[in-house]
């Protein structure tokens, strides 16, 4: 009798709730946590897309109160480059590894229906980097550089008509890669009233080309109201500047014009503010957890996928990491075999064609050397037939010298007598 086993996915055990009788201290767990991360530091990435000269650089030194030295770019590149740099900065006690990432050229070609293709392939680079670090026998997650970008900033040329073919192209082969924030660079040159239309009409078709950019989270009842709120400001308007002005007595940054003053950290003159606190002070942290549970994880999918890894097999059971190696290691053995055994196969045959053109070639030369053979016999036989004949010719000359000579001696004799 034949017993058929099947393998049936343990449900959890229930869980139970103790009373504590005192004080055991796992209730510091946060705090440990808390020292922990202040100790090893934060990284944080970001990639900043816009036309050349749309103000990424001054938005990023408004941003981080610093100036990055970014140099100016030029117009005239064939095609978009990224550029990175890593820097250091500090904040009280709280160390910061920050990432920009530049797209420089972008939107300057004149055709710009491949401008996308090498920001996706930058950003799958430091995806496809972050995973074979994972995937190292001896790993070092920890102190290796994590250049998987956290938040992309979207600069939308402020032309106060809509978003450009080019934009919606973009930004809908990175909403599955990146955390895209759109903003309305140099919004100081549009009026309040083309400012709001404007950021309605960008909305409204991102919503009809299905385009999924970042939201900030409302799961979190401490920042869910101001995050649901400042989604409703989406996408931010912003001015940066570098510069300094005194204003009632007080230095704020600001851009001086023959008319007046825009102040950046004024929230009636721009959305700066509303940026700087979404993007660093409340949702930064968001922002690197959705890079990595998100984000990453489709790469990851995917990428394991193409590699062959499954998590359960053609009868819905689960499959063992180790089980998918071995087959894939089988199937990588056997393909080498086969290989091997069409390369031997593709030698003797060409051996055996190289000895059949020798054979060939061996015949060929037997004959030529059969023929000349033929050609000097009969050349040989044709001068020993006219060597004879001469010999016979010299016979009969000297035959005939002879019985002249003794013609002319009796005749001699003759005329004595």
């Amino acid at each position: 009798e034949m017993v058929q086993i099947t393998s049936e996915k343990k449900s959890a055990p229930a869980v139970r709730q103790l009373k504590l009788d005192g004080h055991v201290g796992f209730d510091t767990l946060p705090d440990q946590l808390v020292n922990k991360s202040i100790q090893n530091g934060f990284g944080f990435n970001i990639l900043c897309i816009g036309e050349t000269a749309i103000g990424k650089s001054t938005l990023m030194d408004t941003l981080f109160n610093t100036s990055f030295g970014a140099p100016p770019s030029p117009h005239n590149l064939p095609k978009v480059k990224l550029i990175s740099h890593t820097y250091e900065l500090q904040e009280s006690n709280v160390r910061l590894k920050l990432t920009i990432c530049d797209t420089v050229g972008y939107g300057d070609q004149v055709n710009k229906a491949d401008s996308y293709k090498a920001l996706v392939e930058y950003v799958d680079s430091q995806f496809e980097a972050y995973l074979q670090e994972e995937l190292k026998i001896q790993r070092s997650l920890g102190s290796a550089h994590d250049g998987r970008v956290h938040a992309c900033l979207y600069f939308i040329s402020p032309t106060g008509h809509g978003l450009k073919a080019v934009d919606l192209v973009c930004m809908k082969q990175l909403e599955s890669r990146v955390n895209i924030i759109p903003v309305i660079a140099k919004a100081d040159t549009i009026s309040k009233a083309e400012l709001a239309g404007f950021k309605e009409r960008i909305m409204d078709e991102l919503r009809r080309n299905k385009v999924n950019i970042y939201q900030f989270p409302i799961d979190d009842e401490t920042v869910s109201d101001t995050n649901k709120s400042m989604n409703g400001h989406l996408p931010f308007a912003v001015v940066g500047s570098i510069d300094f002005i005194k204003v009632a007595g007080k230095l704020v940054r600001a851009r001086q014009y023959p008319w007046g003053a825009v102040q950046i950290e004024n929230e009636t003159h721009c959305d700066f503010v509303k940026l700087r606190e979404m993007l660093i002070r409340t949702n930064m942290e968001d922002l690197r957890e959705v890079t990595h549970l998100r984000h990453y994880e489709l790469f990851r999918q995917r990428r394991l996928q193409e590699m062959g890894f499954v998590d359960v097999d053609s009868n819905n059971q689960p499959v063992s990491f180790q089980k998918t190696f071995e087959s894939k290691r089988n199937d990588h053995l056997a393909s080498l075999q086969a290989k091997e055994e069409e390369v031997r196969q593709m030698f003797v045959q060409r051996v055996k064609q190289k000895e059949n053109e020798l054979k060939d070639s061996e015949k060929d030369l037997h004959s030529k050397f059969e023929k000349l053979k033929r050609e000097h016999l009969e050349e040989k036989n044709k001068l020993e037939e006219a060597r004879r004949l001469l010999e016979e010719e010299c016979q009969e000359l000297q035959r005939r010298r002879l019985q002249v000579a003794n013609g002319n001696q009796t005749l001699g004799r003759g005329k004595k007598k």
